[in-house]
């Protein structure tokens, strides 16, 4: 009982000096003028020694970055520099400064070229990296979406310099595509007609800024920054319409050619279904890993949800970035097709790996889709090889009408007399949309290199290796959206998000590197 009254006059006691109302019982003076206290002074200047070597450690990792970027050939970017020795104009700043501090930034999830001038004041990191002098926003923003020949060139070095410590063998690599929303929002959606009267808007604007009658009183910066902001908005609506041009296209009737619509902001990025079931604009990002260490040897973006068209493009960057062909290619069903297995099937492009073909699922939904009964799928009609007819359930014969060639497969074509049909008690479980003709079916065979692949699929050392894709496929998507939090662009357009998308997986691979050579070889 006395515990409990001890603990609640202590709490009073806390509460009430909190609020002031309560004077220091013992330990505290009643007045602390007679104390000798050290004040805070913020008015004060200091004037410091630093030695900038030792802002950081010497196994911090922004050190491993820099001596990486020193073995690597980076004359594309310093061609590009137009300020000359003993010519006027300020000094162009380093590449591999910018190289360092744009991989490390990203090794840390930041983005932001803003965030990484604002770091850079004080930032000890950062602070060895430019030698403690101030570095541009607009400097580091230009930067990482100039010079894309020489980024690719900078990855497939890092590539080649991976490979000699043994951490790429291309025995087995694993693809996979994921979806990174675009630097864009749903409601810039936008049709045809209202693109083209914000353009003319923007076309207005432009033609004012020339009119001095119209001119504010500002200063050059602002009138240039605003220029630019108009300008760039002219040229975005323009792609818009360009691209709606692309959209329409695609698409198959009259009524969906006229719902189309596209972003206003980022006029590339397309609608995608994303990880968490939603929709919105994203990218299509591909990755291929290979497995021994999970290195990312490849990189695509794409403007198509489907992924099937882009698996015979990953292989090419491949033997692009590292001049040889993937032995094993391992993919997901997002990739298989009967056309990416007929062509994977030749040995020179490798061997595919990945799960069985299940076109079942899908001929049934689309006979639902056109009424078809259960009791009519085509698996209930009886086929008699000897006469080559089909039988159906309730007894007539559909007889051979034709053959067509598909991409690895034969299909053969069977169709039932339209008079029996249409005088069948069953017509409406059947065939209750085809009004003129009979009731039809086809029969495929599959060329040799469906068949060989189902047998090899079937095997357990294939099952094997396939077990592994998720594990190895998985990774560098996870770390480059949990750690270098590439959720969404920074930029839009194809390009410039492809880019972004090469850093991110630069950053990655470097990663990788002093996780695996770099530390063991210190320790």
């Amino acid at each position: 009982m006395e515990n409990k009254i001890a603990c609640v006059q202590g709490e009073f006691f806390e509460t009430e000096c909190m609020k002031g109302n309560y004077k220091e019982k013992e330990n505290i003076s009643e007045d602390k003028s007679t104390r000798r206290i050290k004040a805070v002074n913020r008015q004060q200047m200091y004037l410091r020694m630093v030695e900038v070597e030792k802002l950081v450690e010497e196994d911090h990792e922004v050190r491993a970055i820099w001596e990486l970027t020193g073995k690597l050939d980076l004359s594309q970017y310093y061609a590009s520099i137009k300020v000359m020795n003993n010519a006027a104009g300020r000094s162009a700043s380093d590449p591999r400064v910018l190289i360092s501090i744009w991989i490390y930034s990203y090794s840390k999830g930041i983005s932001s070229a803003r965030e990484i001038t604002r770091l850079s004041e004080y930032d000890p990191a950062y602070q060895w990296l430019t030698g403690m002098e101030p570095i541009n926003y607009h400097t580091l923003s230009d930067f990482r979406v100039d010079h894309q020949g020489a980024l690719t060139t900078l990855f497939t070095q890092v590539l080649g310099v991976l490979s000699a410590e043994g951490l790429v063998t291309l025995e087995h690599v694993m693809h996979d595509g994921t979806k990174i929303k675009a630097c864009a929002s749903s409601d810039t959606f936008r049709r045809e007609e209202r693109i083209k009267e914000h353009l003319k808007i923007a076309k207005e604007q432009i033609e004012r800024m020339g009119d001095p009658r119209e001119a504010e009183e500002v200063s050059p910066r602002i009138t240039k920054a605003r220029e630019r902001a108009v300008r760039e908005k002219k040229e975005r609506l323009e792609c818009a319409l360009r691209e709606l041009e692309k959209i329409r296209a695609s698409k198959t009737s009259e009524e969906e050619k006229a719902q189309a619509r596209v972003s206003q902001t980022d006029p590339q990025a397309r609608i995608m279904k994303q990880n968490n079931g939603g929709y919105g604009p994203s990218y299509n990002v591909q990755i291929s890993t290979d497995a021994k260490e999970k290195i990312i040897v490849g990189v695509g973006i794409s403007q198509s949800a489907n992924d099937c068209d882009e698996l015979m493009k990953a292989k090419e960057r491949i033997e692009e970035n590292v001049q040889q062909v993937p032995g094993k290619m391992v993919v997901d069903g997002g990739f298989i097709s009967r056309e990416n297995i007929v062509k994977m099937h030749d040995a020179k492009n490798g061997e595919l790996i990945g799960p069985i073909p299940n076109h079942k699922n899908q001929s049934q939904s689309q006979l639902r889709r056109r009424g078809v009964s259960p009791d009519f799928d085509p698996h209930k009609f009886m086929y008699d090889a000897v006469t080559d007819i089909y039988i159906c359930p309730n007894g007539k014969l559909l007889r051979y009408d034709g053959k067509e060639q598909h991409v690895g497969r034969m299909v053969y074509k069977y169709r039932c007399n339209a008079k029996d049909c249409q005088g069948c008690t069953s017509k409406q479980f059947c065939c209750p949309k085809n009004e003129t003709k009979g009731r039809s079916l086809v029969r495929s065979e599959e060329s040799p290199e469906i068949t060989s692949f189902i047998e090899k699929m079937q095997t357990q050392e294939a099952k094997d290796i396939y077990k592994r894709r998720g594990e190895v496929a998985e990774f560098p998507n996870l770390w480059i959206k949990s750690k270098i939090k590439l959720q969404q662009f920074r930029v839009r357009g194809l390009l410039k998000t492809g880019m972004e998308t090469t850093w991110a997986c630069l950053t990655y691979n470097i990663s990788q590197w002093i996780r695996l050579c770099w530390i063991p070889q210190r320790a």
